[in-house]
């Protein structure tokens, strides 16, 4: 059999990236192609394990680099000029147009799917107010042109065998706006990195890149209220003056700016707990936390309702807003003493390990195999 792995872009890595790095490990002879890679040759060796990956003709137009993400328009035709018509099996890795490279019926696509287009489904209202496209022509072309995608998006689903979520919270997503049926594998989490810590420290903890969807100023604002209580933030972004603002009139709030991992690792370990206040598709950095043994006080919506265990793991708050916020902090701290265990909560966090990804995604990829006639 030939494999294909097809994965959005190479540019920055992230969750999505160690996912793949992932199916490299279960499928080392795959090709790798995307829309575009300008991975470093560290980076390649540590994701790709050294592949060079076949790509769009976006990769070498003006600026791609850097305004790759420009080129969106353009990205469901780059990626239909993929030619797979020699490999059996295709895994698309997508968020964005990885699933619609073309296909044929007697090869078998198997999406491992982090969300449809944000930006083109429930998002868009989110996604044109960040990028200051509200109003005028400019705002009328992105909505134009986030409409095409849409359509794009829902046809190309049909080029899709089997599709994989990331969590509920996307298999609700999934069927919503293409009305087909996923099953749930977790993405990997390196919980191996995050060692077990069960001295911890009297100070809370939250770590993200700053932009306003992530409200770490709404967490902020919260423990400005709660002077007798110790908040640190680490993370750089969009939001940074605003948090720095609110920082500095409360004496209990450290912002600590950007840090390297081992400084935030170091913090997350030792937090009394994790702060987590955003709606995700899955969320990564609360699995992170759980490895070290620290609890997570988290928005309970999204992604976080498959990684969080509420009054075992964690404790949830159903609004956010800094009243909600602070009534689940005082909820904690009533209750983790008797409810909230280091090492149980490690040991939750060990299901999402990548050897569990590994075997699960194994698995249904041997399965469906299989049931096409396929011999592995």
């Amino acid at each position: 059999m030939k494999i294909a792995i097809v994965h959005d872009w190479f540019v920055n890595p992230g969750g999505a990236e160690n996912v793949v790095q992932a199916m490299i490990d279960v499928f080392p002879a795959a090709d790798i192609f995307s829309v575009v890679d300008f991975f470093s040759d560290d980076l390649r060796g540590k994701f790709l394990h050294g592949k060079y990956t076949q790509n769009t003709f976006i990769q070498r137009l003006p600026f791609a680099k850097s305004k790759y993400r420009t080129y969106l328009p353009l990205m469901p035709f780059a990626i239909e000029q993929l030619d797979l018509t020699d490999y059996d099996l295709i895994i698309s890795s997508s968020h964005a147009v990885a699933k619609g490279v073309i296909t044929s019926p007697d090869q078998l696509h198997i999406c491992y799917c982090y969300s449809p287009i944000r930006y083109a489904w429930d998002m868009k209202f989110e996604y044109l107010k960040e990028s200051n496209l509200t109003k005028g022509l400019k705002s009328i072309f992105a909505r134009y042109f986030l409409h095409k995608i849409k359509i794009w998006d829902f046809i190309s689903s049909n080029n899709v065998d089997h599709f994989i979520a990331i969590s509920h919270f996307i298999k609700e997503r999934i069927y919503k706006c293409y009305r087909r049926d996923s099953t749930v594998i977790y993405p990997n989490v390196d919980v191996d990195s995050f060692p077990l810590c069960e001295d911890k420290d009297d100070f809370y903890f939250t770590a993200s890149r700053l932009v306003p969807y992530k409200r770490l100023a709404l967490i902020a604002q919260a423990f400005s209220s709660m002077p007798e209580r110790k908040l640190i933030i680490i993370g750089d972004g969009p939001d940074r003056s605003k948090i720095e603002k609110i920082a500095m009139s409360a004496s209990n709030i450290e912002f600590m700016g950007y840090q390297e991992h081992k400084v935030l690792k170091d913090h997350m370990m030792r937090a009394k707990a994790f702060i987590f206040a955003a709606e995700e598709d899955f969320g990564i950095v609360p699995l992170e936390a759980q490895a070290c043994g620290t609890p997570v006080i988290a928005f309970g919506k999204g992604g976080v309702l498959d990684t969080v265990v509420d009054k075992k793991t964690g404790v949830y708050f159903h609004q956010q807003t800094t009243a909600s916020i602070i009534e689940a902090v005082d909820l904690f701290e009533r209750n983790r003493d008797k409810l909230l265990n280091a090492r149980d909560i490690r040991a939750h966090a060990i299901n999402f390990s990548t050897d569990v990804f590994k075997n699960a995604f194994k698995r249904f990829v041997l399965e469906k195999c299989e049931e096409k006639g396929f011999e592995m």
